[in-house]
């Protein structure tokens, strides 16, 4: 990232494919003032190439809205970029090893900070012990979370700088994982924070990604860390940052510059820690898991925020929570008005465990679903984590998409970062290609959830969508032959006929190679190009 820019460019974008519904066969654009100014065909371009700053020959490349991440940590994004990531560590002991090597290389550190442990893909299937961290870290502070952030294992110098633990041991939950967090990101410098957060933005535009949703709060960063990005992404060239604030104070998230009190507002945990709150008890633990709001507090932080202009949103993973947050969502509409609420385009992230029941009152009640596909290929099917957790016939019935679509609600795409990579491309095939056949939808649905639903989830229905008048915030990509999938049939049947008059997308089956992202542009602002490009 560098010092934003001055008034961006008019730049004529030709000789490529541009994925528009103003014009299904457009190969050029005209970008000024930030807004896209036209869309259309190589021929008409001539009539633009002298009043323009720049010419981009496109050379067949396509060029397609920016993706919208709606749920990122961008910090902690930055942090596993430069730091110790687990998440290919194929068993206990080769994480062990990853540990020692960094901590080896590492003298400089006050506290190790290291992710993606993933103790259900090892074998043995257990985590590490505090004795055996304690060894690999050579008995200085260090932090491991798990893959889902609502669990992590630490050295006993870490549990010695965090007041009121004593020395537990084993993996941390709840109140006693958000202590030690805490106590370890207390030790990143404000300038090893901002770099982390340049890493992060500066490798989501490399990957097509032209803004963030920022999902920010007391017990996952800091008001200065949050307030520090919001200030580097306005000062600096680079993706957007949409910030939420996940506290119950609705005048704290204005005053912090929040779009809302929203975000990982904490309903439930997750499946993996075994802190989602379930109806039933988990398959392999004798619990139902943690619920952390009730739907009286539900209805009371909606209320609030619906009158103060501000987005609500919760954290809901378990069916349970998700009942939870139903039923506090209705009790506030009957309150200010169905209406009112409908209109706040109230959000609820993850929204995993769905029944017929609660997607109709997702519909009902106007409520954005902001989803994470990744974390099906990662922990679907049959033998994934979510049928070691809830069995295969409950496992099943997660994250299910198609469902949420012919019902009405509003998806917005994004990955939770660093839980799972940010990858834009990536989610978009494992919507299109989810293990649970029934739960797929089309690549078009996917990507238009990837872009243009992670506008609308911030209440802008004018973007995420080249057409004249939007913001020209756009990729150009590599990529193979473009397909259009057939109208009748969501996923089996394909269609090249140009004749469909419906913009194509890139071939996204299983085993094709994605694209690959030539130049990302934020508001006629480029913020990325490849080098050699």
């Amino acid at each position: 990232m560098s010092e934003r820019s001055p008034e961006p460019k008019t730049v004529l974008l030709r000789r490529g494919e541009v994925h528009s519904p103003a014009d299904p066969f457009a190969t050029a654009m005209v970008v000024e003032r930030g807004l896209v100014a036209w869309v259309g065909s190589e021929g008409a371009a001539d009539a633009f190439a002298d009043g323009v700053d720049e010419v981009v020959d496109l050379d067949g490349a396509l060029v397609t809205p920016a993706f919208a991440d709606a749920h990122v940590h961008t910090t902690s994004t930055g942090l596993a970029l430069t730091g110790l990531d687990l998440s290919d560590a194929p068993s206990l002991e080769a994480a062990l090893a990853l540990v020692r090597d960094f901590a080896t290389a590492r003298p400089q550190d006050k506290v190790l900070l290291g992710h993606g442990w993933d103790a259900s893909r090892w074998p043995g299937g257990r985590p590490p012990t505090r004795t055996e961290l304690d060894e690999a870290a050579a008995g200085r502070p260090l932090y491991l979370s798990r893959i889902d952030v609502h669990s992590a294992v630490v050295t006993t110098a870490l549990l010695d700088l965090t007041a009121g633990l004593g020395t537990v041991d084993g993996p941390l939950t709840a109140d006693a994982h958000h202590a030690v967090r805490a106590a370890a990101f207390a030790a990143v410098t404000p300038a090893q924070r901002a770099e982390a957060q340049r890493t992060a933005l500066a490798h989501a535009a490399s990957l097509g990604i032209g803004s963030v949703h920022e999902c920010a709060g007391p017990e996952i960063s800091s008001e200065d860390d949050f307030t520090g990005l919001l200030r580097l992404a306005a000062q600096e060239t680079g993706p957007r940052v949409i910030g939420y604030w996940a506290e119950q104070d609705v005048a704290k998230a204005r005053a912090l510059g929040a779009a809302g009190a929203a975000g990982d507002l904490f309903v439930d945990g997750a499946l993996g820690s075994h802190t989602a709150c379930l109806h039933t008890p988990y398959t392999d633990a004798d619990h139902t898991g943690r619920a952390y709001l009730d739907a009286a507090a539900v209805a009371a932080h909606v209320v609030a925020c619906t009158e103060a202009g501000l987005q609500a949103g919760f954290h809901a993973i378990g069916d349970a929570a998700v009942t939870t947050v139903v039923d506090g969502v209705r009790a506030a509409a009957e309150k200010v008005g169905l209406a009112r609420v409908r209109a706040a385009r109230h959000r609820v992230e993850h929204a995993e465990m769905l029944t017929p029941e609660t997607i109709a009152a997702f519909a009902d009640l106007g409520l954005t679903a902001s989803v994470q596909p990744a974390f099906d290929a990662l922990w679907g099917g049959e033998d994934g984590m979510y049928a070691q957790r809830l069995g295969a016939g409950r496992a099943r019935t997660l994250n299910p998409f198609a469902a949420l679509l012919r019902a009405g609600v509003p998806l917005a795409f994004g990955s939770d970062s660093p839980v799972t990579p940010l990858d834009p491309w990536g989610t978009v095939r494992a919507a299109a290609f989810h293990r649970t056949p029934e739960h797929r939808v089309s690549v078009r649905a996917a990507f238009t959830a990837h872009t243009r639903g992670g506008w609308r989830a911030i209440g802008r229905d004018d973007a995420g969508v080249l057409v004249p008048g939007a913001p020209a915030d756009y990729a150009v990509w590599r990529t193979d032959e473009l397909v259009v999938q057939a109208p009748d049939d969501r996923v089996a049947r394909w269609s090249t006929d140009p004749r469909s008059g419906t913009p194509g997308l890139p071939d996204l089956s299983p085993g094709r190679d994605l694209p690959v992202c030539l130049r990302t542009v934020v508001g006629g602002r480029t913020v990325f190009v490849r080098p050699g490009e």
